[in-house]
């Protein structure tokens, strides 16, 4: 079975070393995401990158300041719900959003006792 809706995409660009009451930015983004009952959040680990203050993000020897993308998809609403959110979490970072088709797909529903529909 397949569902297609219109949805957002939101994506947040910030620095591995971001934190935000003490643990990771990206973590407290998610929990947070999962408070909102947001459809769902993934978080990637980039190599390298910079942003607009051109400064490189990348694994150290020492340390480690790598690029993170949190990807989100769900409704507009949800989206817009969010997005005031994450900025008060943010000191620094990017989030850009853009309107995209979300096709679900479900080989094999599951009924809420648990078996096969």
């Amino acid at each position: 079975m397949r569902q297609v809706q219109t949805a957002k995409i939101l994506r947040i660009h910030i620095s591995e070393s971001d934190r935000y009451h003490g643990k990771p930015l990206y973590e407290a983004i998610v929990a947070k995401c999962r408070e909102l009952k947001i459809a769902g959040a993934t978080v990637f680990l980039g190599l390298e990158g910079y942003g607009e203050t051109a400064e490189m993000h990348k694994a150290h020897l020492v340390g480690s300041d790598r690029p993170v993308v949190i990807t989100i998809v769900d409704t507009a609403e949800n989206i817009a719900r969010l997005v005031p959110v994450a900025g008060e979490m943010m000191d620094t970072g990017l989030m850009a959003s853009s309107e995209v088709q979300m096709i679900r797909v479900e080989k094999n529903p599951v009924a809420p006792d648990g078996a096969s529909v």
